[in-house]
């Protein structure tokens, strides 16, 4: 079964990541503004698209956040998951501490994040590429909003699907 990997390091605190990944404006700020909720799902809105992702919200903590897919659009997500493993950046440069700041480092706090999304089902493979370029695009967003706080959504909609 293929899986999406994708691994990048972020110039931000972990606590900063997790909160682009896990707050409504988090989400809103990188990937859709067409961000929802009901109870532990996690509804995404496209433009153009018939109705919201729906992605269940199985672990949100310091070290990981994982959503099962969990609804029947689009066809082709049907069992899959999305992961996201957060870590401190091994091997970050130090810089020397100043005879005003002992011990204090002018690096900033640096996290790891390792994406992953799989599950595919037999059939749905020949879409995975696709998906993949998408994530690419995506993380890079992800990455600039947590270093810079620049909000720049991947997809802007006005649309907002309540849920049922």
């Amino acid at each position: 079964m293929p899986e999406i990997a994708l691994q990048l390091d972020i110039a931000a605190p972990r606590a900063v990541v997790l909160a682009a990944l896990t707050t409504h404006d988090g989400l809103a700020a990188w990937w859709t503004t067409g961000v929802d909720r009901d109870g532990d799902v996690l509804l995404f809105d496209f433009p153009d698209v018939p109705e919201p992702f729906r992605l269940r919200v199985e672990q949100a903590d310091r070290d990981r956040v994982v959503w099962t897919n969990a609804g029947s659009f689009p066809p082709h997500w049907a069992g899959t998951w999305i992961s996201w493993e957060l870590a401190d950046q091994p091997g970050a440069p130090d810089q020397p501490a100043t005879a005003d700041r002992p011990g204090v480092s002018d690096q900033p706090e640096r996290t790891r994040l390792l994406f992953r999304h799989g599950g595919w089902q037999p059939g749905s493979e020949e879409g995975v590429p696709a998906v993949a370029g998408t994530w690419a695009e995506l993380l890079v967003r992800l990455k600039d909003y947590a270093q810079s706080g620049k909000v720049q959504p991947y997809f802007v909609t006005a649309h907002r699907h309540d849920a049922p």
